[in-house]
């Protein structure tokens, strides 16, 4: 009817009017909302995509100081890199101070979620800027900021979270936005507190292998290094001296591998380098003689715990060689080496008492292995070795059998496992560093803690100056004190500390895939039994001991993970050397000897084209067929061991019989005095031609066929000699004293009086043979 009553031109009540326009209104709203939506949702969705790292990555190179205190300021360094696809205008760097955070685990979370801008603080605001007019796309701009620390808000003791932010706009959200972030930490504790954390540091001096078993043939022993590589690392720059050099000034546990000092040893005189099938000189023993100086001089007054000779692989030996025979005989003999090896070069007495596995991750196999050679202290890690308490406890804990497990903070020693040379890598690093081990103090104040760090083990030269950087930010001990290992391990352990070691089950698979194979420690076994045999026969076996005893510790050493290839060809080199080596002391090859007569007797000569002598080598020599030839005993043994000097050789005579025609396979064969095979057997053909009673009737009847013939021919001539004497005075003789007639029968006396050869049995050959016959 309303409709109806305005159509006809009557009005609308004033109730009406009032009615449609608020129903105007009503209906009104969802279009301005649809509108709004439209207009906004675009701008919106551009202010997400370009908030955030995504757009401009905010980078922090310097932060000092790492941990102020009242009164100082705060400069932080950096730079902001567009990343977007649009120019950055109203750029505003500012700094933001987030709030105080509780715990360890705030701490990660905190660090997590570095990147986004979610719940950010107010900036400090003032003159505490940088501002960039614009920031075209793909373009870097440095920045600096410096705050005094009573502008930042700060309270309570404790770790606050700072973020650096870069505001600006962008074509598609012209407005004021964050469009970077970084945060970083800041420890506030100004004043000492009452109880400090005791803070032991590892510092790992650890290479990988250098240095081959070969030695040059020469009376001098000249060493060959696989590679030159070494020299590098001890160079001025390089990661051994730069962990020397940045080491020295840090209160610092040195934990070293001898064989890292064996080597530079080796380089501080003659030495080769292997290049392809030979060998060139080496030209650093100056480099190695500096390090090793300067490393002398870094540990004077410091603690040293030096590993087993060439770090062997214990979680390795427990999982893949124990089962091999002999493969954990080599810990004691590896552990006896680091303590001279140490004391001899470095001239200070090390400490052998301490294993550490990989990453500090065990199991029960690899504690009894870890302590089969004398140690009582097992180096691992909270992520291995875990506790469900609120707090940090002390790092020493007794697990069982009088074994001590030292257990090294996880989040510490793992804070500069990442690329460390970007300045702002390095400095979050720190920072967190730091944060966390305010955080253990700050745990529970009126208990003192004992911590230890444990870093990787062959950490880089900016790894290690990065944790340098942040121990000495604690040099000012407001939270921490340093320690060493020794007496870390020597604190009253905590009662409600993890004691139990976990199964082999939960040891790390990423881990166990990186272990030695089976075949590495039965080739070790290989090659060890072979030097065995070779010590046994050498005057001077010493030469030979330490060098192969060193390439087999070297063989199985920790840092061969990863290099699979080059541990198997390291392994086959030094087995390939032996051979060679012991293949110098061999029989010399024979042909094929005849023998004639019952009696025989058979030289074989040994060859020692080594340097040195060799002794106490038993050669023996078998007949395959007895029968036929017949050594002494069968078994034929020389009388006494054989000795030969360096460059020589020596032939042993066998005697045997021979009983029948034929050839015979012989073998000759070398033998330590304990019964042990050595070398190749040797073997030849011998040719048995033996006298029968037949050939030794026919050689007597010719004989007697000889002898007759001699009496008949004499026979002869003495009739012949009867008959001229008798004709001589019936027939007379002419002046000149010629004989008659009868002369004619014999004119010249040295002739037969039958000229007749004899061509009958008595000018055949006896044997009927034509050969030479045996004495």
């Amino acid at each position: 009817m309303a409709e109806a009553a305005d159509f006809q031109g009557l009005g609308p009540s004033p109730a009406r009017r009032w009615l449609r326009r608020t129903a105007t209104v009503i209906a009104g709203v969802p279009l301005l909302a649809s509108l709004l939506a439209g207009t906004t949702a675009p701008a919106a969705r551009a202010a997400t995509q370009a908030t955030g790292s995504s757009t401009v990555a905010v980078a922090l190179d310097t932060l000092a100081p790492s941990a102020p205190v009242k009164g100082d300021t705060l400069t932080i360094s950096g730079t902001v890199t567009n990343k977007g696809k649009s120019k950055v205008t109203d750029a505003q760097v500012d700094l933001r101070v987030g709030p105080r955070l509780t715990g360890r685990t705030a701490i990660d979370d905190a660090a997590a979620r570095s990147g986004s801008s979610t719940g950010d603080a107010a900036p400090v605001g003032g003159k505490y800027k940088v501002t960039f007019p614009e920031l075209a796309a793909g373009i870097s701009r440095d920045f600096a900021l410096s705050v005094p620390v009573d502008k930042l808000g700060l309270d309570e003791d404790g770790v606050y979270q700072l973020g650096v932010s870069l505001t600006g706009r962008t074509t598609a959200a012209p407005y004021d936005q964050v469009l970077g972030i970084q945060r970083t930490f800041l420890p506030w504790q100004p004043d000492a507190t009452d109880e400090k954390t005791q803070l032991t540091v590892l510092w790992p001096l650890i290479s990988s292998t250098h240095l081959s078993a070969e030695t040059g043939s020469d009376d001098r022993q000249t060493p060959v290094f696989e590679n030159d590589d070494l020299a590098e690392e001890l160079a001025p720059g390089g990661r051994l001296e730069q962990l020397v050099s940045v080491g020295s000034r840090l209160p610092v546990t040195w934990v070293i591998d001898p064989d890292v000092l064996a080597t530079a040893d080796a380089m501080t005189r003659n030495y080769n380098i292997r290049n392809g099938d030979s060998v060139v000189p080496g030209r650093n023993q100056a480099v190695a003689t500096q390090w090793l100086n300067a490393l002398e001089k870094a540990v004077k007054n410091s603690k040293v715990i030096a590993l087993p000779f060439a770090d062997p692989d214990l979680a390795s030996l427990a999982h893949r060689g124990k089962d091999v025979p002999g493969a954990l005989s080599h810990l004691q003999p590896a552990t006896d080496v680091a303590a001279r090896t140490v004391e001899t070069i470095l001239h200070v007495q090390p400490s052998v008492d301490f294993a550490w596995p990989v990453d500090g991750a065990i199991d029960p196999s690899i504690v009894d292995v870890a302590t089969s050679a004398g140690a009582h202290k097992v180096i691992t890690r909270s992520d291995s070795l875990q506790d469900n308490l609120s707090y940090t406890p002390n790092a020493a804990r007794p697990i069982g059998g009088g074994t001590t497990a030292v257990v090294a903070d996880t989040r510490l020693s793992t804070a500069f496992e990442n690329d460390m040379t970007a300045a702002g890598s390095s400095t979050l690093a720190v920072q967190k560093f730091l944060a966390q081990t305010l955080a253990v103090t700050l745990q529970q104040p009126e208990n003192q803690r004992s911590i230890v760090v444990a870093p990787q083990r062959m950490p880089t030269a900016a790894q290690a100056q990065s944790l340098a950087r942040a121990l000495r930010a604690l040099d000012s001990e407001r939270w921490t004190q340093p320690s060493d290992l020794i007496a870390a391990a020597a604190v009253q352990p905590d009662s409600d500390a993890t004691t139990k070691v976990p199964s082999a089950s939960r040891y790390p698979e990423k881990l166990r895939a990186r272990e030695l194979p089976t075949d590495a420690f039965l080739a070790i076994k290989k090659t060890q039994e072979r030097l065995d045999n070779f010590k046994a026969i050498l005057s001077s076996p010493d030469r030979v001991a330490a060098p192969f005893g060193n390439a087999v510790s070297r063989a199985m050493s920790t840092s061969w993970r990863g290099n699979a290839i080059g541990g198997r060809q390291y392994r086959e080199a030094v087995n390939d050397y032996l051979t060679g080596l012991t293949s110098e002391v061999r029989l010399i090859p024979k042909s094929v000897l005849t023998l004639s007569g019952r009696s025989a007797t058979i030289p074989v000569t040994v060859q020692n084209k080594l340097l040195q002598g060799v002794q106490d080598l038993v050669l023996r020599l078998r007949s395959d067929n007895p029968t036929r030839l017949k050594l002494d005993d069968d078994q034929a043994v020389a009388e006494r061991p054989i000795k030969i000097d360096g460059g020589h050789s020596q032939s042993v005579k066998f005697t045997g019989a021979g009983n029948a025609n034929g050839p015979v396979q012989v073998t000759a064969q070398l033998y330590t005095v304990d019964g042990r095979p050595y070398g190749a057997p040797m073997t030849f053909q011998v040719k048995v031609s033996e006298i029968t009673p037949t050939v030794m009737l026919v050689i007597a009847g010719g004989v007697l066929l000889l002898v007759l013939a001699g009496v008949k021919m004499y026979s002869r001539r003495k009739r012949a000699v009867a008959r001229k004497e008798a004709a001589a005075p019936s027939e007379g003789t002419d002046g000149a004293g010629e004989t008659g007639p009868g002369a004619s029968e014999d004119t010249d006396p040295g002739q037969p009086s039958d000229p007749t050869p004899d061509t009958g049995p008595e000018s055949a050959d006896a044997s009927g043979t034509g050969e030479k016959v045996d004495r």
